[in-house]
């Protein structure tokens, strides 16, 4: 069995969207914190990893959005190592309302294990592996399953720039894994906003958008200065739920950063309940749309 470790977090009022709810990328920001706090727990401390020569990089992250969290709410965020593989380690974790235990949110992440001075993958020690499955570590994983591919963009795929600001980077000097998410949100409201449909206008009607699950892979890091473009589409359009997709690459040599797809359920503001996708918007939206 591996071992698990918990963390609890007291939602602050800046962690909060215009809805009252987390923002998506805090989800991220609480497993990051509770991975490190793990590890650290388990021996492996951010100082032991660099007298190591060695760190950890997150190639994809895969969350579930169950019920959302709000102000003054605290979180226990439960993790533990699933697997390893030569170089590559999946963690879980699950997200409950402290006091209730309802599952509020549920997800995975890919790690890879890096040299610090090449940045290349490298394999990781055993003794690490014994660390975190005290009893032995598990049998060898299957393979990972790969990224879903996203359907060719339509013609009226939305593309947006965006220059990495200091503000962006983390101490490994690239932009964080959660910021991504923040990109993502904020090309989410533009896209909206270009066909028609800005914020201000479905809280008039009364319904929002809201991420129901989100899958992202990160291929190469963006550091200071880089200058990005997002490219986003909608596909699987059904009754109340689509699937948005997201490539982020590097305007100077078209590199691929990342790419990401998100499921987007229509809900009714007051009950927080789906709704049918309004046919106006859906109207409005066509030329984005697979």
């Amino acid at each position: 069995m591996p071992l698990t470790h918990v963390r609890t977090f007291r939602v602050r009022h800046y962690e909060c969207d215009a809805y009252g709810h987390v923002n998506y990328a805090n989800y991220l920001r609480y497993m990051q914190e509770t991975a490190f706090d793990a590890s650290a727990a388990a021996g492996y401390d951010l100082a032991r990893y660099q007298a190591m020569g060695c760190q950890w990089l997150i190639r994809e992250t895969d969350i579930e959005y169950l019920h959302p969290l709000r102000y003054g709410d605290s979180v226990q965020v439960k993790t533990w190592v699933a697997d390893f593989r030569r170089i590559r380690s999946l963690r879980a974790y699950e997200f409950r309302l402290a006091g209730s235990g309802e599952l509020v949110a549920r997800a995975h992440t890919d790690w890879v294990f890096l040299d610090s001075t090449t940045l290349r993958p490298t394999p990781i020690p055993r003794e690490l592996m014994v660390a975190f499955f005290p009893e032995g570590p598990p049998d060898p994983a299957p393979p990972r399953p790969r990224f879903p591919p996203a359907p060719p963009p339509p013609p009226g795929v939305f593309r947006l720039r965006r220059r990495v600001e200091w503000r962006d980077l983390d101490p490994a000097q690239h932009v964080n894994n959660a910021v991504y998410l923040s990109y993502l949100e904020d090309c989410g409201v533009q896209v909206a906003a270009a066909y028609g449909w800005p914020m201000s206008r479905m809280q008039a009607e009364g319904w929002a958008v809201v991420a129901r699950r989100l899958r992202i892979e990160y291929r190469q890091p963006a550091v200071l200065d880089d200058e990005l473009e997002l490219a986003t589409w909608v596909s699987n359009v059904k009754r109340s739920s689509a699937v948005r997709h997201y490539i982020v690459t590097r305007v100077s040599d078209g590199a691929l950063l990342a790419r990401a797809r998100t499921l987007w359920v229509w809900v009714d503001l007051k009950t927080g309940r789906p709704i049918r996708i309004p046919r106006a918007f859906l109207t409005d939206f066509a030329p984005n749309i697979v």
